[in-house]
């Protein structure tokens, strides 16, 4: 029966860190799992067995919280050229609430 550790990259051994990335020669990311713990938290590892221990290493992963913001920012801060002569392109929507007229995005 093999042993079972869960531990960081950075705390194996130099010749166990070149094991794991000679098993995962294209990186960690197609293997990666993500482990949740009892209090909510979690992190990702990767699974790697020798013949007494199977592993479960840690991966620091960086997560890119500011992508989404800065994705909005671009698509929905410029003005909408030409969208006044369109909006007033239909006569029958002339005569409705002047109210009516303002488009928010």
């Amino acid at each position: 029966m093999k042993k079972h550790i869960v531990t960081s990259f950075h705390n194996l051994s130099p010749e166990l860190q070149e094991a794991v990335k000679a098993k995962y020669p294209l990186g960690f990311t197609d293997a990666m799992i993500r482990v949740d713990k009892p209090n909510g938290d979690f992190f990702y590892a990767v699974p790697y067995d020798t013949d007494e221990i199977a592993y479960m290493v840690k991966v620091d992963v960086k997560v890119d919280d500011n992508s989404h913001e800065d994705d909005d920012k671009d698509y929905y801060d410029d003005e909408i050229k030409g969208a006044d002569d369109i909006q007033g392109g239909d006569d029958d929507a002339s005569d409705t609430d002047s109210s009516d007229d303002d488009v928010s995005i």
